[in-house]
């Protein structure tokens, strides 16, 4: 019996494998039958279609690529391939998935522009009128685009460059780059690299990744259909740099890199493109934060924030008039006076670039529109005639249908119909009387744009001992950067010497501090030995606008003088202005941004400017409406700057001015 029951769990099991195996079987049957069924379905079909002279495309598709391949100049290499893949796609299904992606790749071949070039304009005076046009200033731009014609006139073609504009915001950068284009009679585009991040955006993904597509090259030049475009790459300081999907930047190494580019490589296509004979525009705000290997492959050119001057020139010239246009003024009597272009700089737009100051141009002339419609009452009138044209309307309709006109009512209902159409797509432009005139000046601007958001030039009308006006430079431009330094404490003997620092200081300012902080000791004990302010002093040293993070060496310099303004208790004039790196021995140092530092230093007040001397040959090539009404100083060591600011304090002063404070202190401690 207990075999009998072993036995039958054996056969159980057996039994059990082949119920299994006979679905198994019956399943891969099934499907076997199925996918012979489907292709024999697709054979008939395909007979069905020869015979009744219907193709599936692909022929003609093929054609198709051969066509437009042979209004092309193919390279050799590239030639091969194409054949190569027209013959792979000859021997494919088009239900196939591999079809799709040759498709894909081969009209993305026949795209492009081969062998197309948009014929150049070497016309040195069509050019410079060009630029003129559309741009106000801006020399060293100019002047770099007509040498990039004259070379190309002699040579007879033009080769490709990379040039790197950069500047704060708003003053051209991008519109240049039309401009220039547009002289050269090249197609434009552009794209932006700000916060890219992935490598397959510039050289493309591999053709296995499904929806993959080239990189922003070849998609530019697909887009322009010529070789020598002008292809503007945007934010180039703000690319990203390294992370999970590569370094974009790398890549751009080979783009604009003049002995690469002939053959540069998408990883899309996998052919050698010749990119020599395109110029290439990039641009940034600062140069900081572009890797070095890429900024040496770009020719640099600065453009330097607007003055005062500049900026009522453009408003008056380009600004003004676009705006007046847009906004349907163009034939009204709205005038803008200069008084309130001044004040809507002075106190509105303190930026270097004009596009804040832009915007402000066309809210002004919104606001006229909007009062030149409201006070004419078109509202009201508009919807009476509405009313009786209704009205009118009806008692028509009323009429064709009681003399049994019906085809006449349907008529004239499409007639309205049509003519109602025709007035909601082109609506005829409002005609404003030439009595109405909007004068906009300094006493009214601000029912215009609201109330100023910069009440003063500066923020000390007199200075007191230990604040001195020092003047930046950030990316936005040029600005006054004041420093305060104040005695915590009264001088006592308890007190040792101290140094409190605050302002959103960076390690470099910080460093600057510190180093200006023992110079002046130094300093005031070689001039003034008897003077021991120093010695017992507790002291805080602020810069203003404490949310902004500050830094760079141009500060030191302005750190030292306001240590030395209240070591010896005078006050700075409130109208000097200075910037230089300053050494522990009284060097000043060379500073970047002296247009920009000086066009700060003239709209906040200041009458003086005090710079390194070896930056005296930036202060030369300053136009003549910057350096108008500031007084130059350009110091070589800080007794330089000393002498200008200190000059009438006498040794005995300058040793007696703490004198009573240390009798104090020394008799307190014999005392003691």
């Amino acid at each position: 019996e207990h075999r009998l029951e072993k036995s039958l769990l054996v056969l159980k099991k057996e039994l059990m494998n082949a119920e299994l195996q006979n679905k198994i079987s019956k399943d891969v049957e099934f499907k076997i039958q199925k996918r012979q069924r489907e292709y024999y379905l697709m054979e008939q079909l395909k007979g069905i279609k020869r015979e009744l002279g219907i193709d599936d495309g692909r022929d003609k598709l093929i054609e198709s690529f051969k066509k437009r391949a042979e209004k092309l100049t193919l390279p050799e290499g590239v030639q091969k391939i194409f054949d190569d893949e027209i013959t792979k796609l000859s021997t494919l299904e088009t239900s196939m998935s591999e079809f799709g992606v040759i498709r894909n790749y081969l009209d993305w071949i026949v795209s492009l522009p081969w062998g197309i070039t948009s014929k150049e304009q070497y016309s040195i005076a069509r050019a410079r009128k060009i630029l003129d046009e559309d741009h106000y200033g801006m020399k060293d731009v100019k002047d770099r685009i007509l040498e990039f014609i004259a070379v190309g006139k002699l040579l007879g073609k033009v080769n490709g460059k990379i040039i790197c504009f950069v500047g704060p915001p708003g003053v051209g950068k991008t519109s240049i780059g039309k401009s220039i284009a547009r002289s050269l009679n090249r197609q434009f585009t552009r794209f932006s690299v700000g916060g890219l991040t992935d490598v397959a955006e510039i050289k493309g993904h591999r053709r296995t990744y499904i929806g993959a597509l080239p990189g922003r090259i070849i998609q530019s030049l697909k887009k322009c259909q010529t070789q020598n475009p002008l292809i503007l790459i945007d934010e180039i300081d703000k690319i990203g740099h390294g992370g999970i999907h590569g370094d974009p930047s790398a890549a751009l190494l080979e783009v604009l890199d003049p002995e690469q580019n002939n053959s540069f490589l998408d990883n899309y296509l996998d052919i050698p493109i010749d990119l020599s004979k395109v110029l290439f525009v990039c641009t940034a705000n600062t140069l900081d934060t572009i890797p070095r290997p890429l900024l040496d492959r770009m020719e640099v050119i600065e453009l330097t924030g607007y003055v005062a001057d500049e900026k009522v020139k453009i408003v008056e010239q380009y600004l003004a008039p676009s705006a007046k246009k847009e906004a349907g003024l163009e034939n009204v009597n709205v005038d803008l006076t200069p008084e309130a272009i001044t004040a809507l700089m002075k106190y509105y737009c303190r930026e270097s670039g004009v596009r804040n100051l832009k915007k402000h141009i066309e809210k002004i002339y919104r606001k006229a529109a909007f009062n030149v419609v409201k006070d004419m009452n078109l509202d009201e009138t508009e919807l009476e005639v509405n009313k009786e044209q209704t009205a009118n309307e009806d008692t028509k309709s009323k009429n064709l249908l009681t003399k049994g006109k019906v085809t006449e009512l349907a008529k004239e209902k499409s007639g309205n119909v049509a003519s109602s159409k025709k007035s909601s797509e082109s609506p005829e432009p409002l005609k404003v009387s030439d009595e109405v005139k909007v004068l906009v000046n300094a006493d009214n601007l601000k029912d215009y744009v609201g109330p100023p958001v910069y009440t003063t030039d500066r923020i000390f009308e007199t200075t007191p001992p230990g604040v001195v006006m020092g003047l930046a430079w950030t990316s936005m431009g040029g600005c006054s950067l004041y420093v305060e330094s104040v005695l915590e404490q009264p001088l006592h003997d308890c007190r040792s010497p101290h140094l409190e620092r605050t302002g959103q200081l960076g390690d470099v300012m910080k460093e600057s501090s510190r180093l200006a902080y023992s110079f002046s000791k130094m300093y005031l004990s070689k001039k003034f030995p008897e003077n021991r302010f120093f010695e017992k002093a507790s002291i805080h040293l602020h810069c203003p606008e404490g949310a902004t993070p500050k830094d760079g060496p141009s500060a030191g310099v302005t750190m030292a003088t306001s240590f030395l303004s209240l070591a010896l208790n005078r006050s700075i004039e409130p109208t000097v202005a200075m910037t230089g790196e300053l050494t522990l021995t009284g060097k000043v140092l060379r500073i970047g941004g002296l247009r920009e530092k000086a066009v700060a230093a003239k709209r906040s007040g200041a009458k003086t400017i005090i710079f390194p001397k070896d930056n005296l040959s930036d202060w030369d090539e300053l136009p003549d409406n910057v350096k108008e009404n500031l007084t130059p100083l350009a110091a070589d060591w800080y007794e330089d700057i000393f002498e200008r600011l200190f000059s009438d304090i006498s040794v005995t002063e300058g040793n007696e001015i703490w004198k009573d404070e240390f009798e104090k202190i020394d008799s307190k401690k014999e005392k003691d």
